[in-house]
């Protein structure tokens, strides 16, 4: 009876100690480099969940926002050559609700982490399938799902904070990727479940 009465006690000061943990624990600041998401459709659970018009979930983004705050980025602050994370914190996460086609290789729904080597003319754009990472410090290459080479073009206007948001193509989507003066645009094209479990049907016979 002592022995529980003891237990009692020692879980009594437990709770006791953690609310008072609760109490105190303050809030942590706020983030210099926000998350942020990027649906397609875009503004997907506005316009088709809260406004009702038609369309189904097909991709999804979710990055942080790192702000250029006057410092020169690319060849900078983003090295050229390197794997870059395509924000801050953590890497860059893609999740595809459909197949989809990307650099001419038919990528599986699910959720990949997005990479990039950036350089003057061009990025290479990775889909890796290691997701929840922080940063590119434990990128492992043997994961890669696709790599796909896009072209840089100038952004329309200064962007402060890195942006991603998708826009309707034929065919499909691009991902838009901008950041300061730099501007790439990922091509991604909904694969046809269908032609596609039929050509795997075929390959197989072959």
């Amino acid at each position: 009876m002592n022995t529980l009465k003891s237990l009692i006690v020692i879980a009594g000061l437990a709770v006791c100690s953690l609310a008072s943990f609760a109490q105190d624990k303050k809030m942590p600041p706020v983030d210099p480099s926000p998350m942020d998401m990027a649906y397609y459709p875009v503004m997907f659970p506005y316009v088709c969940k809260v406004k009702g018009e038609p369309g189904a979930l097909v991709a999804r983004a979710i990055f942080s926002r790192p702000q250029k705050k006057g410092r020169p980025i690319f060849g900078n602050l983003v090295e050229y050559g390197k794997i870059w994370r395509l924000g801050a914190n953590e890497a860059t996460e893609l999740e595809f609700f459909r197949p989809v086609t990307v650099g001419g290789k038919t990528i599986p729904k699910g959720r990949y982490t997005l990479y990039a080597i950036p350089s003057e003319t061009k990025w290479t754009v990775i889909l890796n399938k290691q997701t929840d990472i922080w940063g590119a410090y434990k990128y492992e290459p043997q994961l890669d799902v696709v790599r796909t080479e896009v072209p840089v073009n100038a952004a329309p206007e200064e962007i402060e904070a890195f942006s991603m948001v998708f826009e309707k193509a034929a065919g499909g989507a691009n991902l838009l990727m901008g950041w300061d003066k730099t501007q790439v645009a990922l091509p991604i094209r909904w694969a046809d479940s269908k032609a596609v479990a039929s050509a795997g049907s075929k390959s197989k016979a072959k």
